[in-house]
């Protein structure tokens, strides 16, 4: 039930951004679109007065339509049928703005049929003062009209954005609920996850710790028995059982403890000059004796690298093959076949772990060196362990300064690889 609920919240939430980002964008383009026609409208206006002015001036007639044309959003071409003084252009121009309230820079030019461009402009700023003694650039011409001048507003399009104020202002607003939102939204989500992956350890341990306990408990009740005391070899038997099981409570313990001492930042270090091959022929004769559930397996070594001196702490380095030797011959189907090797690239020496066991599918990759992460199995308990053994590999790792990688295929094995400097 909290899975589906979550579910929903996070469907729900979903559609609330979607919508308010909806909304926002919406009411922001209207805005924007009623300020630019406020706009267009002044200047129309404004463009429209200059025109009549400048036929009164000349005792011309101005066309009956077409006087003003917008060419494009921020160029203006107004058709006056009569020959343009430049300093009356200028002046009418300058009051009319004013008086609509236009408070743009703007460029004008007065096209001249003799040379069939737009000449005598002036680039004049919001505050009315000349900037230019000419166009800032040559403003395009009108093939249609013969008596006509062309106004242009560089800056039209940033200062309706400047306009828009408020809605500016609440469009940041959202911005950072939606942000905040987003956040709880990722929070409760890791939560989520978090609590999953703990509820699946807590059960992996209970598991891993139920059959030690049985054990030991089947093999207190046989020593309690007065008959066992009169047979030794018996009683030698149900001894190293109860030994071997209490061994192994002890390193499952250690282990979750061994974790818990890592996230606390607590991993000391002791590095001295340690021989790479001589730990890992050591850790493959050990482990060789150790199968999973008994069957047998292949353990090949193959110790190229001519410089094999590391400096690293011994626990630590042998706990990190154990670990990789581990998992290997644990998601190994059948008889385990593990390769050791080693081989130098520059000043490195390059420690790989290689299996042909059941692979890591690409979506798990970037997972299984998480706390408590095991690749799902299909049975939660078909394969034993608690998701610490690789998390505690690339925390070793790091703690040295080391590079680690991983290479893996679904069916065809996983090779994991430590670049280690010589030294």
């Amino acid at each position: 039930m909290r899975r589906n609920a979550i579910r929903w919240l996070v469907v729900l939430a979903t559609v609330a951004i979607v919508g308010i980002v909806t909304v926002q964008v919406y009411w922001v383009s209207q805005a924007a679109n009623l300020e630019a026609k406020r706009s267009d409208q002044a200047i129309y206006v404004a463009l429209q007065r200059v025109a009549q002015q400048i036929a009164a001036y000349n005792q011309s007639v101005l066309p009956v339509q077409g006087v003003v044309n917008q060419v494009s959003s921020d160029y203006f071409i107004v058709n006056v049928n009569t020959v343009i003084d430049v300093s009356v252009l200028e002046h009418y121009l300058r009051r009319e703005f004013g008086g609509q309230g236009i408070q743009l820079d703007f460029e004008y030019g007065i096209y001249d049929c003799g040379t069939d461009k737009m000449v005598y402009g002036n680039y004049v700023t919001a505050s009315g003062q000349q900037a230019k003694t000419g166009p800032a650039r040559e403003l395009p011409k009108y093939d249609k009209l013969i008596y006509y001048f062309g106004v242009q507003f560089p800056d039209k399009d940033r200062h309706l954005v400047a306009n828009l104020g408020v809605w500016g202002f609440l469009s940041v607003i959202i911005l950072v609920v939606i942000g905040f939102f987003a956040y709880a939204l990722f929070v409760i989500l890791r939560q989520k996850r978090l609590a999953e992956v703990q509820k699946d350890f807590v059960d992996n341990m209970t598991h891993e710790f139920q059959t030690p306990i049985a054990t030991i408990s089947i093999a207190a009740d046989v020593l309690a028995k007065p008959e066992t005391a009169q047979q030794p070899e018996r009683l030698r038997n149900y001894a190293a059982i109860v030994r071997n099981e209490s061994q192994r409570l002890k390193e499952q313990v250690e282990r979750v403890l061994q974790m818990s001492r890592i996230e606390k930042r607590q991993l000391e270090l002791n590095r001295q000059p340690l021989s790479l091959h001589e730990l890992l022929q050591e850790a493959a004769q050990s482990f060789a004796l150790t199968w999973k559930n008994g069957q047998p397996g292949q353990l090949h070594t193959q110790l190229a690298a001519t410089q094999f001196q590391v400096k690293a702490d011994k626990v630590h380095l042998t706990n990190l093959i154990f670990n990789l030797l581990d998992n290997a011959a644990k998601y190994s189907p059948g008889a385990p076949e593990i390769t050791l090797a080693t081989h130098n690239q520059g000043p490195y020496v390059w420690l790989t772990v290689q299996d042909r066991g059941l692979g890591i599918d690409k979506k798990y990759q970037g997972k299984i060196f998480d706390k408590f992460f095991r690749v799902p199995t299909g049975n939660l308990h078909s394969i034993k362990g608690f998701g610490l053994g690789l998390h505690y590999v690339r925390s070793v790792v790091r703690a040295h300064g080391w590079r680690l990688q991983v290479h893996s295929e679904p069916g065809q094995g996983t090779r994991f690889q430590i670049k280690m400097p010589v030294g």
